[in-house]
């Protein structure tokens, strides 16, 4: 009998903390997914630790409940990184090849020399992805191994962290009890979920709304172009529902799950919403119109600051697959039609690709992060090269199926 892989997903949000397990057979390449965990994310803000006891907590609760249904104990995962501390550069590295073959030894030196870019002492380093190489003179080259050359370049897409919130977070995944595979950015995770092969070569923006950021992913002609983390997402609609409203923040999200849209002209002015019936502490009646105005307004600015986004890099409405939605706070009504009207793209909700197994529990926008996770794991898992660059300087014994995977 073949030997089945066990690959195991950690996304700690701010506002749940999602564990998958799934498994992967050499008949079937697809992870199968068997072990489902959720917590509440009660030491996270913003994407960093504010209570580190609290977080460990949270994230052996969300283990041991996915443990629990697969049947299996987790001792590694990989984990998603997101929070608006995550930042992207573009940078360029060069090196000289004296006419000989390009191999993987190459590509990783290329690559490696171009981390070495001036950051901030604070910034640590989580991915380098390359866009395309060059040789000599011949520009845009996705894979350059086997070509002859003087002269190699490689434009990189480098994604960064806050170095002490990283290493706070990889604290609190230790002392939980497991090891880390692999830091993966969040927003690479969900775009590995939703994305297919042709939406990337035709040009897409996976756009991931959290609780507390959103992440903009720009993917063409198969390759990354762009990567941003907006400091604004779910909570945000949620805070404003409690000052306009002058309610708790617990009422706030309850109507905003119960009652909220981002369609202002489907509601009528008459339509009231009791408060009494969800909360002990709010009693007053509410104008329904009134909520959606509030939801409409912050969903407006997320999605025009993701059009900025676009126009910033050339690319407002000049995307054929449109955009892709995903994260929790995509669920309220309306929102897909909002998007479609501030993007001027084809706008759809994103879903979970490439998986099998609990797929009724998974085919949920929130937990497409995990998802992609699992994903990643399952791509890069037998390279054990997980970093996409970060350390390429360690090892190349295993850089062909690594790149077969990362390049078009």
């Amino acid at each position: 009998m073949a030997k089945e892989n066990t690959i195991a997903a950690l996304d700690i949000g701010n506002s749940k903390i999602r564990v998958i397990v799934a498994v992967v057979s050499a008949e079937k390449k697809e992870p199968h997914i068997i072990g489902l965990g959720v917590s509440p994310s009660l030491g996270l803000r913003k994407g960093a630790v504010i209570d580190v006891e609290e977080l460990i907590n949270n994230i052996s609760a969300a283990l041991e409940d996915a443990e629990r249904m697969s049947g299996m104990p987790i001792h590694h995962v990989f984990v998603g990184v997101g929070g608006a501390h995550i930042q992207s550069v573009a940078s360029k590295g060069v090196i000289a090849i004296a006419g000989k073959e390009i191999t993987q030894d190459e590509i990783g030196r290329v690559l490696e020399a171009a981390q070495a870019l001036s950051l901030p002492p604070n910034r640590r380093i989580l991915r380098i992805i390359p866009k395309n190489f060059t040789v000599d003179e011949q520009k845009g080259i996705k894979n350059p191994q086997g070509m002859m050359g003087i002269r190699l370049e490689v434009e990189a897409h480098i994604i960064t962290g806050q170095a002490q919130v990283v290493q706070n977070l990889e604290k609190c995944v230790h002392q939980a009890g497991v090891d880390i595979d692999d830091l993966v950015p969040a927003a690479l995770a969900a775009a590995e979920a939703v994305l297919s092969k042709r939406q990337k070569e035709l040009g897409v923006v996976s756009i991931d709304i959290g609780a507390d950021s959103t992440s903009v992913v720009v993917y063409e002609e198969g390759s990354l172009v762009h990567s941003a983390v907006l400091p604004i997402g779910g909570n945000s609609v949620t805070n404003d529902i409690a000052i306009g409203m002058r309610t708790s923040i617990d009422t706030a999200e309850k109507i905003k799950i119960e009652y909220g849209t981002t369609q202002v002209d489907e509601v009528s002015d008459r339509e009231t919403i009791d408060l009494g019936i969800i909360s002990k502490i709010d009693t007053q009646k509410i104008s329904k119109k009134h909520l959606a105005e509030i939801i409409q307004a912050r969903y407006h600015e997320i999605f025009y600051m993701v059009k900025d986004e676009l126009k910033a890099i050339g690319r407002d409405g000049m995307l054929p697959a449109g955009a892709i939605l995903s994260g929790a706070a995509i669920k309220t009504p309306g929102t897909i039609t909002l998007a479609r009207e501030v993007l001027g793209l084809p706008v759809q909700m994103g879903f979970a690709q490439e998986v099998s197994g609990v797929v009724d529990k998974i085919d949920d926008p929130a937990y497409v992060t995990a998802v992609g996770l699992v994903i990643w794991g399952n791509h890069y898992e037998s390279t054990r090269s997980y970093s996409l660059g970060i350390n390429f300087g360690k090892t190349f014994t295993s850089m062909k199926n690594f790149f077969q995977k990362l390049l078009p």
